[in-house]
């Protein structure tokens, strides 16, 4: 037996909320962006974005479940050809719910659910030090093999200064009684 879906059913039978959802995506598609309840919006949104995740397969199979769901060809081409080429490159999340406020006979919560179809960027990954944040040149060769660290050039710099080196600690006798006095208490700890 099929789990039913949780909280109320939309409509009267399940046969009618497949065929409500299948309907709201289908003007989805085709108008890029509905008004409806927010109940309705929160059920379509994973249908929508199901049907866009098989649309940007594109093969004959994927086309197939599509139009298992939505009997409309137009729309279904539309989906295909217009809709999956502009969220190429985005990994989920092709919907976006907009709360409108209430409608005014029956108080109902209403939205705008749209499709998200402007262009991804993608992030930029951060790196431990800011230095290898730094652009690289444009004369610079970097090998692939090479860590992100190791691709930064080096900044020159016109003269290096040399420090002599630091002369060893001469003992004094001070020095020498606290060291007796620190090693008299380590051994009363032990």
């Amino acid at each position: 037996m099929p789990t039913p879906t949780k909280g109320p059913r939309l409509g009267g039978g399940p046969a009618h909320e497949r065929l409500l959802l299948a309907n709201l995506a289908a003007q989805l598609f085709t108008h890029k962006s509905i008004k409806t309840t927010e109940t309705k919006a929160k059920r379509l949104r994973p249908v929508a974005e199901r049907l866009i995740t098989f649309a940007k397969k594109g093969d004959l199979h994927a086309r197939r479940r599509v139009l298992a769901t939505i009997g409309d060809k137009t729309v279904v081409h539309e989906l295909f050809t217009e809709i999956a080429p502009l969220v190429a490159l985005r990994d989920g999340g092709y919907t976006r719910i907009t709360k409108l406020g209430f409608r005014k006979g029956d108080n109902a919560s209403m939205v705008q659910i749209e499709l998200v179809l402007e262009p991804v960027t993608p992030k930029v990954r951060s790196t431990r030090s800011s230095a290898a944040a730094a652009p690289v040149a444009d004369d610079t060769v970097v090998d692939e093999t090479e860590s992100d660290e190791a691709a930064v050039p080096a900044e020159e710099t016109e003269a290096v200064e040399t420090s002599e080196p630091v002369a060893p600690e001469e003992s004094t006798e001070a020095a020498a009684e606290v060291e007796g006095d620190a090693a008299e208490k380590a051994d009363d700890a032990k």
